[in-house]
């Protein structure tokens, strides 16, 4: 009973936490967090998040994104899963699929690949008892991987 209790508000407290990784770092591997997130610098692997993932003008993603929420304004090189609402901002730049529930394009934003919209979203799993576990980098679809 009170183990039960104390997942849920250690899960709670985790959910309520915010990451930044700033502008001029670079990471190398996957990430995946309960709570928010924003980068302004690089990542060379995939990122997943339970709440929301913000990316900054001088963002660069190489791999893919799942989460709740997320806003971008800088550019993805990968397949942008969310469950919810995503909003691309005027600098954003998408190389890739995206699979959303609400979808917000804003004027200047630029996106080359497919889009699924309305598609119910399953849960976005953040490690296994206590292992993280990477998830596979698709190649996104582009107008020059169609052709025959």
């Amino acid at each position: 009973m009170f183990k039960n209790k104390e997942e849920n508000i250690a899960a709670q407290e985790a959910s309520n936490s915010s990451n930044i990784i700033g502008k001029g770092t670079i990471v190398e591997g996957n990430i995946e967090t309960f709570g928010n997130i924003r980068i302004e610098g690089k990542v060379n692997g995939s990122v997943k998040s339970k709440s929301k993932i913000a990316l900054g003008q001088s963002s660069f993603i190489e791999g893919n994104i799942a989460a709740q929420n997320a806003e971008i304004s800088g550019e993805v090189k990968g397949v942008v899963e969310v469950s919810d609402q995503l909003i691309l901002r005027p600098s954003a730049v998408i190389n890739g699929d995206i699979v959303t529930n609400k979808l917000i394009v804003e004027s200047g934003a630029t996106f080359n690949g497919g889009c699924k919209m309305g598609v119910s979203q399953k849960e976005i799993k953040i490690g296994d008892n206590g292992q993280t576990k990477p998830f596979e980098v698709k190649k996104p679809t582009t107008p020059e991987s169609k052709t025959n």
